[in-house]
């Protein structure tokens, strides 16, 4: 079935969003994820969590750990499944700029 996962969605919560950005919190469980999609726009993420990052992009699979409070940001276009690979809940605001 397209679109199907057996995996537990996010939870993202916008926080604001106006003519300048979007900030969105974002909320994993254990296993959880966003979801395959393309970012229409440039971005920062900042971890309110340590995060366990499972990212499934064109390239495959790739692992990353993320400490409290790290900060980093990616271009518009970037396209993959964002999936929480560790045993405890994550989360991280997400500030899109327009």
């Amino acid at each position: 079935m397209p679109g199907y996962s057996a995996r537990p969605p996010a939870i993202p919560t916008v926080l604001v969003d106006d003519q300048v950005v979007r900030v969105t919190r974002w909320d994993f469980e254990p296993g959880a994820a966003t979801g395959h999609h393309v970012h229409g726009m440039g971005y920062v993420v900042v971890t309110m969590t340590e995060c366990e990052f499972l990212i499934e992009d064109a390239t495959g699979e790739h692992r990353l750990k993320r400490p409290v409070g790290d900060v980093y940001r990616r271009d518009a276009g970037v396209e993959h499944n964002v999936i929480n690979g560790g045993k405890k809940p994550m989360a991280f605001i997400e500030i899109e700029y327009k």
